[in-house]
């Protein structure tokens, strides 16, 4: 095989791979989401007992990781599309890589309180 030809697993391919991750993770999320919000119409005692359970810290912290995914699964995708449809993308694609975990990783820090902090004063006390 000549040089070079060899995919050596650098951020493109981590980059490729946290994409589809992130992609399943969502559609479990909405396929969860919509059983659980069709429960109304069966019983609503039952989506009453769901909701109270989705108010426990620990699904505060799956819903910090969803925003999670969204985030990276929307951000890397802005940046799929800029190397497709962008002449010099497959050029700069790991400088928009870093980008997009820059923004990604700002976002995060800005989502700790909103989503997390009522888990924390639950746990915490305030």
């Amino acid at each position: 095989m000549p040089a070079g030809t060899l995919y050596r697993g650098r951020e493109g391919m981590w980059s490729w791979v946290a994409h589809r991750v992130t992609g399943v993770l969502i559609f479990f999320f909405l396929f969860v989401h919509v059983l659980d919000t069709s429960l109304v119409r069966v019983s609503p005692e039952a989506y009453d007992d769901t909701v109270a359970v989705y108010k426990t810290p620990i699904v505060a912290l799956l819903e910090y990781g969803l925003v999670a995914a969204i985030l990276f699964h929307a951000l890397n995708g802005l940046r799929v599309v800029a190397v497709d449809f962008w002449s010099k993308g497959t050029k700069y694609q790991r400088q928009m890589l870093w980008t997009v975990m820059g923004i990604w990783i700002v976002l995060m820090i800005g989502a700790l309180y909103p989503i997390l902090g009522h888990a924390v004063s639950e746990l915490f006390g305030s």
